[in-house]
């Protein structure tokens, strides 16, 4: 299927390692100009060669502390200043730390807020008036599974992310006749950097090692395995393409079956 997506410009926050990079490479292998960013000037410069050895695309690599708002948006900026415009915002950020409600104070809701939250409003809001003036534009939030099945351990996921569907569905009501379409995907378990931090955390609070939790998530996933990172980046582009023309305001889980919910 023809994406449309050649020569496109998208920008793909967090994207030195894992969800992320894989939405950058696969937009691309499609012929897009990517700009990505990543705390980190040794790891977003490693990233962006290993994308431009792959695909011969250019391929804009800058530092972000997304958790910063002004450095959010001057990621979005500058990104759309160095290829003279933006089409594509793929908004993502590090995981909040897991903890419940015993373990997650006032200062750890401030930085999951900070992080979580308010680094992908600024970056929509950076986005948008580049977007106006092509009269086109797509929005995909990488969000979680907590959006649709809270987690016990994952308590500022849950809260965040989950406020940010809201957020994302008020939002593309408004935008939609702009022809800027705003969608969120729900990852679930997926063989990641971030994933295997979170068996490590889970292994330290009980009696059992981390292999062990990996095996036990993937009992409990209907397809018997763990997501890999390009599954959930051909989603990405497909909804970011011309192909999803005519969807926004969605939550899309791509998580093997795993959430049981109706909605």
């Amino acid at each position: 299927m023809e994406l449309g997506l050649k020569d496109r410009v998208a920008a793909v926050a967090a994207a030195s390692q894992g969800l992320g990079f894989a939405a950058a490479r696969r937009f691309a292998l499609e012929g897009a100009r990517v700009g990505i960013c990543s705390r980190s000037q040794k790891n977003i410069d490693a990233a962006a060669r290993r994308i431009e050895n792959e695909t011969g695309t250019e391929v804009f690599g800058l530092v972000a502390e997304l958790s910063n708002a002004d450095e959010a948006t001057g990621f979005v900026d500058a990104v759309a200043g160095h290829f003279g415009g933006l089409d594509v915002l793929v908004t993502n950020a590090g995981g909040p730390p897991p903890g419940g409600f015993e373990e997650i104070g006032e200062v750890e809701v401030r930085r999951a807020f900070d992080l979580t939250l308010m680094s992908t409003i600024a970056m929509i809001k950076a986005a948008v008036p580049h977007m106006r003036k092509r009269s086109w534009g797509r929005v995909v939030n990488i969000l979680s599974l907590t959006v649709k099945q809270p987690e016990l351990t994952l308590l500022m996921s849950n809260t965040m992310r989950t406020a940010l569907v809201g957020y994302t569905k008020s939002v593309s009501t408004e935008l939609a006749p702009e022809n800027i379409l705003i969608n969120n995907v729900a990852p679930g378990y997926t063989r990641t950097e971030r994933l295997g931090e979170l068996a490590d955390d889970l292994a330290a609070r009980g009696e059992t090692s981390a292999d062990e939790i990996f095996a036990g998530w993937e009992e409990r996933i209907p397809m018997g395995r763990l997501g890999r990172p390009e599954e959930l980046a051909n989603v990405i582009a497909f909804l970011a393409s011309e192909g999803g023309s005519y969807v926004t305001g969605v939550t899309l889980q791509v998580d093997g079956g795993y959430v049981k919910g109706l909605l």
